[in-house]
């Protein structure tokens, strides 16, 4: 398998999309039945259109001779409760099925690392679903720890 990662452009934005619309099939609608899983195909071309322009955003996609194999976004930026940290957010990514244990992941993940090393970031972070158990295991192997929880309910509200 021949793998490339470059830069998402106009013309590569449809693959990439595709890759997004199954990770919130995959992802969200596993495991939060809230998610608006049509969000990519109504408004994510223009929002992701956006982002190619932000010299604060990175959308990278993953191909190999089979096709778009997957995607990363990435986003940087301060934070306010810590003056002085660049923070490195890993947004979202995915591997399509048939390209999972080939290092298409973690080859995403270096790419980002170096465009995070670039931006002058002190810190990468990712956020997953608790209950996504193969995601955290990955992320772990590729370098990042447990930071934080967000716990949620819905008991007692009216919604």
């Amino acid at each position: 398998m021949t793998l490339t990662i470059d830069r998402v452009t106009p013309d590569s934005l449809d693959g990439f999309l595709g890759s997004v619309a199954g990770l919130f099939v995959e992802d969200a609608g596993t495991h939060d039945t809230a998610w608006d899983l049509d969000w990519p195909e109504r408004e994510g071309r223009a929002y992701y259109t956006g982002l190619l322009g932000d010299e604060n955003s990175l959308c990278l996609l993953a191909s190999t001779e089979n096709g778009p194999a997957g995607h990363l976004v990435g986003q940087v930026g301060g934070h306010r409760m810590r003056p002085g940290e660049v923070i490195a957010t890993l947004v979202s990514m995915r591997v399509a099925e048939h390209a999972r244990r080939a290092g298409v992941g973690s080859g995403l993940i270096a790419e980002f690392m170096k465009w995070a090393n670039a931006k002058n970031a002190t810190e990468a972070q990712v956020t997953a679903f608790a209950a996504n158990a193969g995601a955290i295991d990955f992320y772990q192997r590729n370098g990042f720890a447990p930071y934080e929880l967000t716990l949620k309910t819905r008991s007692g509200l009216g919604g």
